[in-house]
């Protein structure tokens, strides 16, 4: 009952949100990085903050790392509105994510896997934020995982409370109802792509630990391959990798093939829903399962993206 309350109360609030950023321009302008032509709302993603605020308040044993993710949502709307320094906003991230960590007690643990643990949760947040380039791909994918994680979480092994996974769910179905479209209605901006990171970490951590099941960060695999290999590319061009660019594969399929936004999203999200189902499938922790997985989604990757780029170059000449 509670949740078929929640979706019309999310519609209005976004609604309202609409209007607030009309009234103070907080707009998205077309740039060279960009892959949309049309001024278009920016920060609707705040809906991910306030779902997430609200599973708080609902289970306030969750309020260390309820704090982080309004501190992490809030210097991502401030950067949306007005270009924060890096260095403001990395040390944000990391105190938000040092919140997170406390209660999941990784500095129990020794400080070399807290070192690595910081490595992959920064790098997915931001991982996240760069793959925000298209209408549909961050709330296509999100659900996608979140529907995986509610799955194992209900019928293999509860590892949180139900709640925590149902609130995002509705609130990216309420983004996708104005972002899912050719024309979109409003972005996430870095206020959604970078608070919606912030939870699937916290997520897929906590199953994680709850389990000795490290297979389950393959939920992210898609995402990872494109960025990871985007970067390698880069530092292999000799490209500074900090500025904006257009080199992601589904940048490429936008760009120069001229592919719809949505396909793209929809493939992006199916192929990662067939790494879930097999993943949960075959739910037990395997080093050679997980080598596997990610080479032989990294061999596809390269191939696709390097046939992909030639013939483009090819009809180009």
């Amino acid at each position: 009952m509670l949740y078929l309350i929640l979706l019309p109360v999310f519609f209005a609030l976004m609604l309202c949100y609409f209007k607030i950023a009309e009234h103070y321009n907080i707009i998205d302008k077309p740039n060279d990085r960009s892959s949309h032509t049309e001024v278009t709302i920016r920060g609707g993603g705040v809906i991910f903050v306030i779902a997430g605020i609200l599973a708080v308040i609902l289970h306030t044993a969750y309020w260390l790392p309820g704090v982080g993710l309004f501190l992490i949502g809030t210097i991502s709307f401030i950067d949306d509105r007005i270009t924060l320094s890096s260095k403001i906003r990395i040390l944000i991230h990391v105190f938000a994510v040092t919140l997170m960590f406390i209660f999941l007690n990784v500095f129990d643990m020794p400080f070399y896997w807290a070192i690595a643990f910081y490595i992959i949760a920064i790098g997915v947040i931001n991982m996240y934020n760069f793959m925000d380039g298209i209408n549909g791909i961050t709330g296509i994918y999100t659900l996608v995982i979140l529907a995986g994680l509610q799955y194992v979480n209900l019928y293999e092994f509860s590892f949180v409370e139900p709640d925590l996974i149902w609130l995002p769910i509705i609130a990216c179905i309420v983004f996708l109802y104005f972002n899912f479209r050719k024309r979109a209605k409003c972005f996430a901006g870095d206020v959604g792509s970078v608070s919606i990171a912030f939870w699937l970490v916290l997520l897929i951590f906590k199953l994680c630990f709850a389990t000795n099941n490290w297979t389950y960060i393959l939920f992210l695999s898609v995402y990872g391959i494109d960025s990871v290999l985007t970067i390698s590319h880069r530092l292999i061009l000799k490209q500074n990798i900090f500025k904006a660019h257009r080199m992601h594969l589904y940048q490429i399929l936008a760009n120069e093939y001229k592919i719809s936004h949505l396909i793209i999203s929809i493939i992006y999200g199916l192929i990662q829903a067939l790494i879930i189902v097999f993943l949960i499938s075959n739910n037990k922790f395997s080093p050679l399962l997980l080598s596997v997985i990610i080479l032989t989604l990294a061999i596809l990757y390269i191939i696709v993206r390097y046939s992909l780029m030639a013939r483009f170059k090819k009809s180009d000449a």
